[in-house]
């Protein structure tokens, strides 16, 4: 298995939200932004734009990268619906009052119809519309929140539809109760996918982080009075502190996280940050536990994850349940099959995502 040594290369020092937008604008140069990986990073390019004091222009990128969508979008073949009009950032716009056009209504109100009607696993969970046949009703897998939470929680919010907000709730916690190890309060990433019944045996460093950040929206965005706050902040603190443990001393967490000589990952530690930075701000995580954690995280994606010119390393590749035969799904298919590469393109995102918490965090503490 592979480890890292420490790199010699001199951390990025940038601002943080220009080092987000210079990570958007290298992604960009790049590759075509619209897979479910792209949707998310124009989801952390309107939370940083929303942090900028002369945001207008970075606003109104955001607003005409979405407007592209569905109509002028080649589309790939997709496992969600919403992922057609925009997903998360073009409901979150809406959400937010930066894109009030009537296009936009009309698309995330149709398309959350058309997600709270998609067919469900006997357990209840949102099925992969391209995998609805007797086996794939049954494969549960933690990626599937990301995609579903937060895009109904904001059109919920947005429409005054509860049973949305609800669902988004309900799936969050659906993919938790089936695949949490209540042994060490991490995630597997699927279950099904091998035996019947079955878990997978890793607990992927990106798939911790795809449960997390579906906590992370319902902690940040329930209502007050929600009936689901108390079970998703519970959650959510839960698995925050169940992942700290294995933070590496470089700050990073790893493609399989409980184990010391997996490698490094930075998407999942992205995602791991955003969190812990959103739990810092609400008071859910202590200042005294956490904040060293973040801090020592970010240096690390600084130091090893993220280039002066704006490109990123130590993303791990697309990976559901991987391997072959008696290898599916076991830690050694994680961990060996999958190796980072310069620019591996589900990587951005998170990154952005966490470096947004770092200026949040920041302004907060100069005040």
């Amino acid at each position: 298995m592979n480890t890292f040594t420490p790199s010699s290369t001199n951390p990025v020092t940038m601002p943080p939200l220009d080092l987000a937008v210079a990570l958007y604008d290298h992604y960009e140069s790049i590759d075509e932004v619209k897979h479910y990986y792209g949707l998310l990073a124009i989801y952390a390019l309107a939370r940083a734009a929303e942090l900028i004091h002369d945001n207008t222009a970075l606003l109104n990128r955001c607003r005409n990268i979405l407007k592209r969508f569905p109509l002028e979008i080649k589309h790939p073949n997709y496992n969600f619906i919403n992922y057609r009009i925009g997903g998360i950032p073009r409901a979150y716009m809406l959400y937010r009052g930066h894109m009030t056009d009537e296009a936009t209504r009309i698309y995330v109100h149709e398309y959350a119809e058309q997600l709270m009607h998609s067919p469900r696993s006997d357990s209840g969970v949102v099925l992969n519309m391209r995998r609805q046949n007797e086996i794939a009703r049954q494969m549960v897998w933690i990626d599937v929140a990301m995609p579903v939470t937060p895009f109904l929680l904001f059109a919920g919010l947005t429409f005054g539809q509860p049973d949305w907000i609800d669902e988004a709730a309900r799936q969050t916690f659906l993919h938790y109760d089936e695949l949490l190890n209540p042994d060490n309060g991490l995630l597997h990433q699927c279950k099904n996918f091998t035996v019947p019944g079955a878990v997978t045996d890793d607990h992927w460093g990106r798939g911790n982080g795809w449960g997390l950040i579906a906590l992370t929206e319902l902690v940040q965005y329930l209502p007050a009075d929600s009936p689901h706050r108390r079970q998703a902040e519970q959650y959510f603190v839960d698995h925050t502190r169940a992942l700290l443990p294995h933070q590496s001393p470089r700050g990073l967490w790893r493609q399989e996280i409980p184990l010391p000589t997996a490698w490094e990952e930075s998407s999942g530690t992205g995602l791991i940050l955003y969190g812990y930075g959103v739990g810092l701000r609400l008071g859910l995580l202590p200042a005294d536990q956490f904040r060293p954690a973040f801090d020592r995280g970010i240096a690390g994606l600084r130091q090893h994850a993220i280039k002066a010119d704006g490109s990123i390393e130590l993303s791990c590749p697309g990976c559901r349940c991987p391997g072959e035969g008696e290898r599916r799904g076991t830690v050694a298919a994680y961990v060996e099959d999958k190796q980072p590469y310069r620019d591996e393109p589900h990587g951005a995102a998170p990154l952005i995502l966490a470096l947004t918490e770092e200026a949040r965090l920041n302004q907060s503490t100069n005040a």
